[in-house]
This record gives structure tokens, C-alpha cells and sequence, in this order.
């Protein structure tokens, strides 16, 4: 916790509710003290057993994770039942994970019929119009409706908890935030985590009630770029159909990028 702001009720139960060490950061102008806190941390991480997680918490946030640890109980208050969460965590923990190929294997099927059903193949996964720079710092703890200026990013409020895992896909046992419309629940997100830092070298960095984002060591380049832009959309269809318009323009960002960003509506 910063020594020199109180947190708010909301994030005092969120660092009980993670178990860990958090540092609380107030909404400031600039995220450069995040950033510098995060690489810090992300270096203790691995000589100490923990993954650093960005968290710009709120309500909505809030509900979801206790609704999914706890079932509800509690919904719409700032409480929880420890002995639950501390179950819906082993539990997550123990159970077998899909192999992460395979699931991606079998989502292109479903979602490539989807689209020669609906037409639009070449609209999809053709040109856009949309050029996109490479993604290279993080976007969901920005405060999108504040006044900025061109040298100014002002942040949310938020946590940085060092989350207790041994593997960097096992931070949605802390934080499920997944399970509602079409973003991912638990195990998903676990699995496909795990390939992605398998493959890439992607660790989950930053969790809001919609967004994830994952830190990379180095862009994936252009040879793997168009394989992993099929993956990210056929996962995540918002990054695209109310985004960056095609797979093929996600594919040229994501091949300098070191930061993958996603959305569900």
C-alpha cells in the first residue's frame, strides 16, 4: 500500500479480497510512476514467486469476482466469504487445463463456419482501412474521458498486487473475472494463457471488468503475426468487429507490439 493515500473502501477490499501485497495508486496525471512500480515488481516477481497485476478496479469489477468466487452472495456489497475464494482458488488451481492448441484448433472451425455462413471472409480477414501503430504501453488504466494533454495520461485508481502464483496463467484463479456475454470464463482464460506464454512469452499484466491486457518480453515479428491475429480474433471478436476493422490489420499492429490488448462488450 503507498504510504502517503489512504485507499478507498472499494480497493481496501479488493487487496483482502487478492491476499497479497498491494500498492495503491490514486488517479495521477501521469503513468509513468505505475510503470516504473509494475517493471520493479515484474523483476522481484521472478526471484520471489509472484506476478504483478494491474488492477483499475470498480464496481462492476467488484461483482464480478466475487460472483464467480462466491456465487453471488453478497452481490452489491463491499463483502466476502474468505473460506470460498480460498476454495474456488484451489479448485481453479487443480483442475486439468484444455491444451491450448487444440482449443484454438477447434474455435477456428466454429467461428471460420460462422463466417462463410454470414459472407463476409474476405471483409474479415482482407485490407483495412484502419493503420494502427504497434502497442507498446497499456491502455486500460487511462482515464479515457479525462481532459489530456498531449504529454499527459491521466490514470485510473488501481492496485498493484503481487499475485501469489507459481505460473503467470494461474493469476485468473485470483482474478476471475471472465464468464459473463462472450468474455471467457476461468479455465479459458487459464488455458489460453498458458499457450500464449508458452508460445510468445505473454504474461496477463492488467485486469479490468472488461479489458486484459499481456506484457511481452519482445514483439512476435512478422512471421508469426498473421497466425496469432487469427487466434486473438477468433478469442476475442470485439478487437476487431468494433475495433481495428480486420485480421489483417490486427496482424500488422501485433507484429512490433509488446502489449496485446482485448475487449469484450
Amino acid at each position: 500500500m503507498s504510504k502517503n493515500e489512504a485507499m478507498p473502501e472499494l480497493f481496501a477490499v479488493l487487496a483482502q479480497y487478492l491476499d497479497c501485497p498491494c500498492q495503491y495508486f490514486p488517479p495521477a496525471k501521469h503513468d509513468k510512476p505505475i510503470m516504473t512500480a509494475y517493471r520493479e515488481a515484474r523483476e522481484r516477481g521472478k526471484r520471489n514467486g509472484f506476478v504483478p497485476m494491474l488492477i483499475p478496479a470498480n464496481e462492476t469489477l467488484w461483482e464480478i469476482l466475487t460472483i464467480n468466487a462466491c456465487g453471488g452472495e453478497g452481490q452489491g456489497l463491499l463483502q466476502f466469504d474468505p473460506e470460498k475464494v480460498a476454495r474456488y482458488r484451489k479448485d481453479a488451481l487443480a483442475a486439468p487445463l484444455q491444451n491450448g492448441r487444440e482449443f484454438f484448433q477447434d474455435l477456428e472451425r466454429t467461428r471460420m463456419e460462422g463466417i462463410l455462413d454470414e459472407g463476409y471472409l474476405e471483409e474479415i480477414m482482407g485490407e483495412s482501412s484502419v493503420e494502427a501503430a504497434p502497442s507498446r504501453s497499456f491502455y486500460g488504466y487511462l482515464d479515457h474521458f479525462a481532459k489530456k494533454t498531449l504529454f499527459s495520461k491521466k490514470t485510473l485508481p488501481l492496485l498493484l498486487a503481487e499475485i501469489p502464483v507459481k505460473q503467470p496463467w494461474e493469476v485468473f484463479a485470483w482474478l476471475p473475472f471472465g464468464g459473463w456475454n462472450e468474455c471467457p470464463d476461468t479455465p479459458v482464460l487459464m488455458s489460453v494463457s498458458k499457450y500464449w506464454f508458452e508460445e510468445y512469452g505473454a504474461v496477463p499484466a492488467l485486469v479490468t471488468q472488461d479489458i486484459l491486457e499481456f506484457s511481452l518480453p519482445s514483439s512476435v515479428g512478422k512471421a508469426r503475426a498473421e497466425q496469432l491475429a487469427k487466434e486473438q480474433y477468433f478469442w476475442c471478436p470485439d478487437i476487431v468487429d468494433q475495433g481495428i476493422g480486420s485480421v489483417k490489420a490486427l496482424a500488422n499492429q501485433l507484429e512490433d507490439s509488446t502489449v496485446w490488448f482485448f475487449w469484450w462488450d
